[in-house]
């Protein structure tokens, strides 16, 4: 099954966190340093806040998370054939787990990612750089490997 994933940029986690769990009703599934997450099945989302350095508090991204490869590669497929050019990671290190990605713009120019996760990390995993690419989408099917 997938589950809808919103990523929201925050100035202060740890009220942001008590917000959020107030909220939900519930605490969230990880707690690092500088991120939250919560994985809730009513409503069947994947909710997750950081709080990063330059980042202007509000939607990062939205996005779909995947069960499989496959899934991933099914909903990749889609984007394109709605005209998307995607930007793709293989085992991306990201928000302290590992992930394959298929990132793209909708027309409005809102960021969506959709992902596969098999792993845990220790770091949250940010890389600017390939981030940046990330979001120029520069040709259909681009690859990268770390990025969030």
């Amino acid at each position: 099954m997938k589950r809808m994933h919103l990523h929201v940029s925050v100035p202060d986690l740890a009220k942001s966190i008590e917000f959020y769990a107030t909220l939900f009703g519930a605490r969230p599934s990880v707690v690092k340093p500088d991120y939250a997450k919560w994985m809730l099945d009513d409503p069947k989302v994947n909710f997750a806040i950081s709080e990063r350095c330059g980042k202007t508090p509000g939607v990062d991204h939205v996005g779909i998370q995947v069960e499989s490869a496959a899934e991933l590669g099914e909903l990749a497929g889609r984007l394109r054939a709605a005209g998307a050019q995607t930007f793709d990671e293989t085992g991306a290190a990201c928000c302290y787990a590992q992930s394959d990605k298929s990132w793209a713009k909708d027309p409005a120019g809102v960021r969506w990612e959709t992902f596969f996760t098999f792993g845990e990390h220790t770091a949250y995993g940010e890389d600017p750089a390939a981030q940046a690419a990330a979001m120029a989408a520069p040709a259909t099917g681009a690859k990268a490997t770390s990025s969030c």
